[in-house]
């Protein structure tokens, strides 16, 4: 097959007018022509592009889709998913993993940075056709429990590491869910034994998680005295978070910040300075729903950090649609040109989740999936 567009997005950048993408039938990219004299060439009005990139996403929680009430803000939002999130029966948490995965297959979604607290997503791993990163989270913020949390994650990851399939992508690593929720011997422990594992933390997500980590004050306190957490050995810092926990974390493993909705300057250039390897996922659509706020993306920009992007939960979101986040992107932030857009949505995502030998571009010997766009913003899968 000869595939042209009006235009076409490689993963990186756009390509010339009349590059022919030449396709088998399984999608496998077999060349790209900057031009191609041929009478069969299947002409797309619109844009086609690598399938995208989810980098988080929580499709645990799809079952508490409309459950949770918008901006909240995120010690609330957490309140309420710990109290409904075993409201549901078996049947109905499966019933609707399974629609959220035809949902991100539908959206034209070719990989999935996927939360894991349990195991309940073993069989979707194996269904459809995505690849998948799964991110088990390790959670513990009493530092005596740290062996016991750092177990519990080692087991959980183990048994999705059994899983094995030749048509694509399984992957798995022990991750920190966020640093409200996880002490400095869990963080140590994760780098300790994961080195060079990726490591997905949601970060900088509200304010009150610098204050937390700035004075020992703020909503954080009241929210883990609720749940029953003793906090007592937890020290202030006197600095944000991500400049704290960052010392506590191998520098060589790739490391993906999820959220940043509250980092500042000097939290980026702290990060890009310590993690060579570093992304920043960005779910605008979810910062939107619980903080009614969004992350200074033209800061991150100036700062050239590689941004991908994600959908996280259908808790904090309305759908699980990569163009639906790009769309609210430039909303936002109009200057953002779809060229950036598509680049974070693909290739560096794929990235992110150390998927880019096989996806995210456009190019001989991938089978990254493609997308056609629209002219009136509609999306349809091809490949």
């Amino acid at each position: 097959m000869f595939l042209s567009a009006d235009k076409i997005h490689d993963g990186k950048k756009w390509l010339p007018q009349n590059t022919v993408i030449e396709v088998d039938e399984s999608g496998l990219i077999m060349a790209v022509h900057p031009h191609l004299a041929q009478e069969n060439i299947q002409h797309y009005p619109g844009i086609l592009c690598p399938g995208f990139v989810n980098v988080h996403c929580h499709t645990e929680l799809s079952h508490l889709k409309d459950a949770v009430p918008e901006h909240t803000g995120l010690t609330q939002f957490l309140q309420q998913v710990m109290q409904r999130r075993n409201d549901y029966s078996e049947e109905q948490k499966a019933t609707a993993r399974q629609a959220a995965l035809q949902e991100l297959e539908r959206n034209g979604i070719i990989a999935l940075g996927d939360i894991a607290n349990t195991t309940d997503t073993l069989a979707l791993r194996q269904s459809g056709n995505m690849h998948w990163h799964t991110f088990v989270e390790a959670i513990g913020f009493v530092p005596e429990r740290a062996a016991h949390s750092f177990d519990y994650a080692q087991q959980t990851r183990a048994a999705f590491a059994l899983q094995k399939n030749d048509k694509k992508i399984l992957q798995q690593s022990i991750a920190p869910h966020a640093p409200y929720s996880v002490s400095q011997a869990l963080f140590q422990q994760i780098a300790a034994h994961q080195s060079g594992k990726s490591i997905s933390i949601h970060n900088q997500e509200s304010a009150a998680e610098n204050e937390l980590y700035q004075s020992k004050t703020g909503a954080f306190l009241p929210f883990l005295n609720g749940i029953g957490i003793d906090y007592s050995s937890f020290t202030a810092s006197g600095k944000n978070s991500l400049p704290t926990y960052g010392e506590w974390l191998s520098a060589d493993a790739p490391l993906i910040l999820v959220h940043n909705t509250f980092s500042t300057q000097a939290d980026i250039d702290y990060a890009q300075a310590q993690f060579p390897q570093l992304f920043w996922c960005l779910c605008p659509n979810a910062n939107l729903y619980i903080e009614n706020t969004l992350p200074n993306i033209p800061l991150l920009q100036a700062s050239d950090a590689r941004i991908c992007l994600g959908t996280d939960s259908l808790a904090s979101n309305h759908q699980l649609s990569i163009l639906a986040e790009m769309r609210s992107i430039q909303q936002y932030y109009p200057q953002i040109d779809w060229e950036t857009l598509l680049r974070w949505a693909t290739y560096n995502g794929a990235c992110a989740l150390q998927m880019q030998a096989s996806i995210g571009s456009i190019e001989a010997h991938k089978k990254p999936g493609i997308l056609w766009i629209k002219e009136d913003d509609s999306l349809q899968k091809l490949y």
